[in-house]
């Protein structure tokens, strides 16, 4: 019989080929000791491996490009982080090689983030990845990394770091499957955006042996090894069928009976916008600002710099929907001249729009650059607010665009449970509700959507998350108002049907993603994503919540 192991799909689509590992090695350097003489010589080696490494991911990212450049410049500039640097050189003047002094100051710093609440830890993995790139280039060894193969295989990681998940090549990775990550994780994110089918977080992932077969569904999480040939087919048979009715889908966002789902395009600045338009976007649900911010964390891009940005994205959808999120910094976020350095639990801190409360100035600017990059298009603005609470929030936001003279619908992000369960008095202050899947996941189960052994509670599928977010669309529709979703929840096709049901009336997601949404809407109608939506909420858990909707839809 075949053996079914079960994690979570984070990527559609059907991969069936030999497992090949990830390289894996131990990069701890030698505890040796350096004459006080050396030390200088040492600091220049460390200096130049960390420069080289930041320069490294930073060609990866450029050359990968979407979400997967913004994840790895962040990287490059975690290694270039002045305050590790001190720390590494501090290393070596006490007596460390430059790779042992690397290797401490890294280990500090982790202890740091690992203890910073569970938002920040999720950047441990980030870290570690960084500091095996700058050791094994001090020790002169390889990097351990994607595995050397003629044929075509199926990548099985603990987990796989962005920078070998940017670049990996589809032609030869059919597909991958790690024990850990959640469905929100960076590496289920440049998934989709490779179009690679995936399965994260599925236990006991590191013993299958290597070049065992295995069919791997990155729809329903499965994993089937060494599956039989009627197996095989029938999952080949079903893989068949999506992909022509991915490439016959076409035009708008619609149930098959008519019902319009606007599908948008999550983007971080120009660079997306290309993949957005191929996929057939009707514009963009969350431009991401702050990857503009990110670029010096020491200051502000001045208010020129962000019309010549915001302008860019806005021209390429001339007759469609550009929604802007307003800066979101802090947590795992921070910039130097915003965020607060000495919060215990920054997630639950001074971020988002609470930030920019604190700091009008830098609101201001960025409203206004908005109003001066959309003047003379005819573009249909949306700006919105990350992070909101309350009504007071809504309100404050709202009075800052129109202080602003910013013409353009005001909207606020559903991240924070209060606002969907708050959703109507927000709705008084502002034109729409954005559903922020991601957070509003992890502050609803104080689950880390980086963190593996909670990703069950990071499944967007959890029937405690569809009820906020129809709570939220409730209460649009009483309003008269719109109630979009931004978060990763919308690129899953299935799912993006029951939020249908739901009542959400917009979905955004990465450009990759698209596609298959609009092949998986059209084939049913809105009274089927309707009675779906009812069966995933009846039941307790996320994965029943899945087989019930799917059972809706197949007619089971």
């Amino acid at each position: 019989m075949d053996t079914t192991l079960r994690g979570v799909g984070v990527s559609p689509g059907v991969a069936v080929g030999e497992v090949r590992h990830m390289g894996t090695a131990v990069l701890e350097p030698p505890p040796k000791r350096i004459p006080a003489g050396e030390a200088e010589r040492e600091q220049g080696r460390a200096r130049g491996a960390v420069d080289a490494v930041a320069a490294d991911l930073t060609a990866r990212g450029a050359r990968a490009g979407g979400e997967a450049q913004a994840v790895l410049e962040a990287q490059a500039m975690m290694a270039q982080d002045p305050e590790l640097m001190t720390e590494v050189e501090r290393r070596i003047s006490d007596g460390s090689t430059a790779e042992r002094g690397v290797y401490d100051a890294f280990a500090s710093y982790r202890e740091l983030l690992a203890g910073a609440g569970e938002y920040l830890a999720g950047r441990v993995a980030d870290l570690d990845d960084v500091r095996n790139r700058i050791v094994a280039r001090l020790l002169g060894v390889a990097m351990p990394g994607v595995p050397d193969s003629d044929v075509p295989y199926v990548l099985v990681a603990r987990d796989l770091a962005p920078a070998d998940t940017a670049l990996l090549d589809p032609a030869l990775v059919l597909g991958f499957v790690t024990e850990e990550g959640g469905p929100t994780s960076h590496s289920a994110i440049l998934a989709r955006q490779l179009g690679v089918p995936a399965v994260v977080a599925l236990p006991g992932a590191g013993e299958l042996d290597e070049g065992t077969t295995v069919a791997v569904d990155g729809g329903s999480g499965e994993v089937f090894v060494e599956p039989s040939a009627e197996k095989r087919a029938e999952l080949e048979r079903a893989a068949a069928a999506r992909r022509d009715a991915v490439a016959a889908s076409s035009g708008p966002g619609a149930t098959s009976d008519g019902h319009r789902v606007p599908l948008l395009a999550n983007v971080g600045g120009p660079g997306d916008v290309a993949a957005a338009v191929e996929a057939g976007a009707e514009g963009v649900g969350l431009f991401r600002t702050e990857f503009l911010f990110l670029d010096d964390s020491t200051r502000a891009p001045s208010e020129d710099r962000q019309v010549e940005v915001y302008r860019q994205v806005l021209e390429a959808f001339p007759e469609g929907r550009v929604v802007v999120r307003v800066l979101d910094a802090g947590a795992d976020k921070p910039l130097d001249f915003l965020t607060p350095g000495d919060e215990p639990n920054p997630a639950l801190g001074v971020r988002g729009l609470r930030i920019l409360l604190d700091h009008p100035e830098v609101l201001r600017t960025q409203l206004r650059a908005l109003a001066r990059a959309a003047a003379g298009l005819p573009v249909r603005l949306e700006v919105m607010a990350p992070m909101v609470a309350d009504r007071t929030d809504a309100r404050a936001f709202a009075d800052a665009c129109r202080e602003a003279g910013l013409d353009a619908e005001v909207g606020a992000m559903v991240e924070i449970p209060s606002a969907a369960l708050r959703a109507r008095p927000i709705l008084q202050e502002v034109a729409f509700l954005s559903l922020g899947t991601n957070d509003l996941a992890q502050y609803t189960f104080a689950a880390d959507r980086q963190v593996g052994a909670v990703s069950r509670l990071q499944d967007p599928w959890q029937p405690a998350l569809l009820d906020l977010v129809a709570m939220a669309a409730d209460a649009a529709r009483a309003e008269g108002k719109s109630c979009g979703v931004c978060g990763e929840a919308a690129s899953d096709p299935l799912l993006a049907c029951v939020l249908t049901g739901l009542g959400v009336t917009s979905l955004s997601m990465g450009a990759a993603s698209i596609p298959y949404v609009r092949a998986e809407l059209a084939t049913y109608t809105l009274a089927q994503c309707e009675r779906a939506a009812s069966a995933a909420r009846a039941v307790d858990t996320a994965e029943e919540a899945r087989s019930a909707a799917r059972a809706v839809l197949s007619g089971g």
